[in-house]
C-alpha cells in the first residue's frame, strides 16, 4: 500500500513517514469490493474522499431509462468523491462501480481540509495538493465535454483517440473494452464498432482489440 499512496497525488512530495503520520489523524477506513459491486450509488450521502488501492473503479451516470455513461475510470492511486464532498453535495449524482475486485481507502474529508492542531507542514501540503487535484479534475472534465459534444460518432472517436495518443504515446492501449468505450463516448456499441472498422479501412487507424495506433 505504501507504493500506491506514494503515487497518489494527494500525498505528492511527501515522505513515507509523513504519510503514515497523516493517516493516523485523517480517520481512515479500508474496504473491499468484489467485481461489479457498487461502492456508492447515486443518491447516497458521501462525506469521505476515496483512494483506490487496488483494482479498477468506474464513475457512472445513468438516465431515467437506464442508459449508462462512463464519466471516468480510475486506476490505483487515484482519488474519487473529492469534488462532491468539497461542494457539499448532499446526494451523490453518480454511481461508483468496482469494475474489478477492488480495495479502497476512505478518508474523512473534514479532517483532510482542516489543519491539525499542530499545524504541521505536511498537512498544509496535503491541503494544497487537494486544491490542485480539484483543479486538474475540472480540466479533465472539460476535455471529456469537448469529446462527447462532437457532432458525429467519427468526430467523437477521433477526438478521443487523439487525446489518448497524446497522453499515452502512439501506439497505445485503451483502458476500455468496446462496450465501456461506447458508454464513455455516449454512443451505440454497434455504431462505434462500425465506425472503427471504417477508419481502419481508410488507413486512419489500426487496432487489435484495445491496442491502437493512429495515422496522420
Amino acid at each position: 500500500m505504501d507504493e500506491i499512496l506514494m503515487s497518489c497525488p494527494l500525498f505528492a512530495n511527501m515522505e513515507p513517514d509523513e504519510i503514515t503520520g497523516l493517516l493516523k489523524c485523517l480517520g481512515v477506513e479500508k474496504k473491499k469490493f468484489s467485481k461489479n459491486r457498487m461502492v456508492f450509488t447515486a443518491g447516497d450521502e458521501i462525506q469521505s474522499v476515496g483512494i483506490l488501492l487496488e483494482g479498477k473503479l468506474q464513475i457512472l451516470k445513468e438516465d431515467f431509462w437506464g442508459n449508462r455513461m462512463i464519466l471516468a475510470q480510475l486506476e490505483p492511486g487515484e482519488l474519487f468523491g473529492e469534488a462532491f464532498v468539497c461542494g457539499r453535495i448532499k446526494e451523490l449524482p453518480v454511481t461508483i462501480l468496482a469494475a474489478d475486485d477492488s480495495r479502497i481507502l476512505l478518508l474523512d474529508y473534514a479532517r483532510v481540509i482542516t489543519s491539525c492542531p499542530a499545524s504541521c507542514e505536511h498537512h498544509s501540503r496535503l491541503i494544497r495538493n487537494m486544491v490542485q487535484i480539484l483543479a486538474r479534475k475540472t480540466i479533465e472534465m472539460n476535455r471529456k465535454i469537448e469529446i462527447v459534444t462532437q457532432r458525429t460518432i467519427r468526430e467523437k472517436v477521433l477526438a478521443y483517440l487523439s487525446g489518448q495518443a497524446l497522453q499515452r504515446g502512439n501506439p497505445f492501449d485503451l483502458p476500455f473494452n468496446r462496450q465501456e468505450m461506447a458508454d464513455y463516448l455516449a454512443v451505440d456499441r454497434s455504431a462505434l464498432s462500425n465506425e472503427l472498422g471504417k477508419l481502419q479501412k481508410e488507413g486512419r487507424i489500426r487496432f487489435q482489440r484495445n491496442h491502437f495506433q493512429i495515422y496522420t
